[in-house]
């Protein structure tokens, strides 16, 4: 390493944040620019600690201790070329990504982790800023076709990998702008859509054909699909968990990802606000502890909401790791956003019980009910109402943060897809039960990360590169130390 004793010389820094007061009156980014001797600095505390966990910990496999090496030795266009070698888009994971390298950092046990997340989101932001990140366009090509479905980062990765080997790629997306969940459920703040925008430019210069407002099974025909020599099914877990309990019906409860998306509509111009979906001087309550749980919260206080709370079902957890989550497993600890900062009263161990209604039928509060995890060994945890705690909790705008339950069934059906006891899509490295349709992302593995979403456009492409080929020269984790996901 560049600097073998940098981990006990300089302590872990992170980014600085534009204040509350200024940040919550735009949709912008806010993260302030460490300067290039900080990262350089940051990038000297990654340890010579022999077996780098963080590169295992990392479901893309990303080669960390190679490329803070070369920011601590201010080469950073090898850096970005060895981050490019197992990312396409460390632009959206550098800001998105909940770090789980981070969490096997060897040098966590003892001392806050490698600052990893945020050197590579400065890595990938210098090579669009010295112009190092240009199309690629393969050479030759092979003649095959392939259809991807949906334009989210599986899809994306996918589109890139099999492009980069010659097939001619065609991505297709029902909404208006290409990028799924990167686009229409991450707020600006966290992802200015400018980001997707400049590297979509890219993979259009490299040959990839985009069709918008193209939705398979409905305006576009399955039988079309038969024309293409492969296809990878990438349409996301979109099916919305609900929460079927008395008055659940009422006017003012409402998906978070239908709150997220129409904000995001907004701020691009594109949509206009709608008052429903706007929580401009009203009592919010988010139900969901999640990361799009705290999205909700930081779009909440942006609109100007008199009050924000969150519920959260399971109990608060600690700090610091538990004995039951030791390194180099991620450690389920409490975790406070950006956004929580901003302004919000959270609740834990709390279960929303009914919802109830003014005259008019809107939402005018809803009860709660404490609760307590019963632990027994060997068995799932079990939830326990504790008598006497019911509250009630004035609301005009309740947001449900719940996650999803897995894919839409429609496209699934039509195609004929086989499916297991539990609906979920049968895949055998990624191929599903028509030989030459495949499947990645959270379609296949169902609701999950960016970065293993990335990680399963890469394999996927590679499944069908050797489909078609028979061969494949495409970069995988098979030819690393890291355990495959099939």
């Amino acid at each position: 390493m560049g600097k073998l004793k940098g981990f006990i010389e300089y302590e872990r820094g992170d980014e600085k944040y534009i204040s509350v007061l200024e940040r919550t009156r735009n949709y912008k980014e806010f993260t302030l620019k460490p300067s290039d001797n900080k990262l350089k600095n940051q990038s000297a505390r990654c340890m010579d600690c022999g077996v780098p966990f963080c590169h295992s910990g990392c479901p893309l496999g990303n080669l960390i201790p190679d490329f803070n090496d070369a920011v601590y030795n201010n080469q950073w266009e090898k850096a970005l070329n060895i981050l490019h070698s197992t990312n396409n888009f460390p632009e959206f994971t550098g800001r998105l990504c909940p770090a789980p390298c981070e969490a096997a950092c060897v040098l966590g046990i003892i001392n806050p982790p490698v600052s990893i997340e945020m050197i590579e989101k400065y890595i990938v932001e210098r090579g669009f800023k010295e112009g190092w990140i240009k199309p690629n366009p393969p050479k030759k090509r092979t003649g095959k076709k392939i259809a991807i479905v949906g334009s989210g980062p599986a899809g994306l990765a996918a589109a890139q990998q099999l492009n980069k080997a010659g097939h001619t790629i065609e991505v297709f997306e029902r909404d208006n702008k290409i990028g799924g969940l990167l686009r229409y459920g991450i707020p600006d703040f966290k992802l200015e859509k400018s980001i997707i925008d400049r590297r979509i430019e890219q993979l259009k210069k490299e040959g990839i054909l985009f069709r918008t407002n193209t939705e398979i099974g409905q305006n576009f025909s399955v039988n079309k699909l038969k024309k293409y020599d492969s296809v990878i099914l990438c349409t996301g877990a979109t099916v919305k968990r609900e929460l079927p309990i008395k008055g659940h019906q009422l006017k003012g409860i409402e998906q978070a990802m239908d709150f997220l998306k129409l904000q995001n509509e907004v701020v691009d111009g594109i949509k206009k606000t709608e008052k429903r979906l706007n929580a401009k001087g009203k009592n919010v309550i988010v139900i969901g502890g999640g990361d799009t749980g705290s999205d909700c919260i930081g779009t909440s206080n942006r609109h100007g909401a008199k009050s924000v709370t969150n519920f959260e079902i399971m109990p608060k957890p600690s700090s610091i790791r538990s004995v039951e989550n030791p390194w180099p497993f991620w450690p389920f600890k409490l975790k406070t956003t950006t956004s929580h900062e901003e302004g919000i009263h959270r609740e834990w161990s709390i279960l929303t019980k009914e919802f109830i209604s003014d005259k008019n039928g809107n939402v005018k509060s809803l009860k709660t009910i404490e609760v307590e995890w019963i632990k027994k060994d060997g068995e799932k945890d079990v939830l326990k109402e504790i008598e006497g705690s019911e509250q009630l909790w004035p609301c005009d705008l309740v947001l449900l943060a719940l996650g999803f339950t897995g894919h839409e069934k429609s496209l699934v059906e039509q195609i004929g897809l086989e499916t297991n006891e539990k609906g979920q899509l049968k895949t055998k490295n990624y191929q599903t039960s028509v030989k030459n349709i495949f499947s990645a992302g959270d379609m296949r593995r169902g609701q999950s990360l960016i970065v293993w979403a990335i990680s399963e456009g890469r394999e996927a492409a590679v499944e069908v590169d050797k489909f078609l080929m028979g061969s494949s020269e495409l970069e995988t984790k098979e030819k690393g130390d890291l355990p495959l996901v099939r």
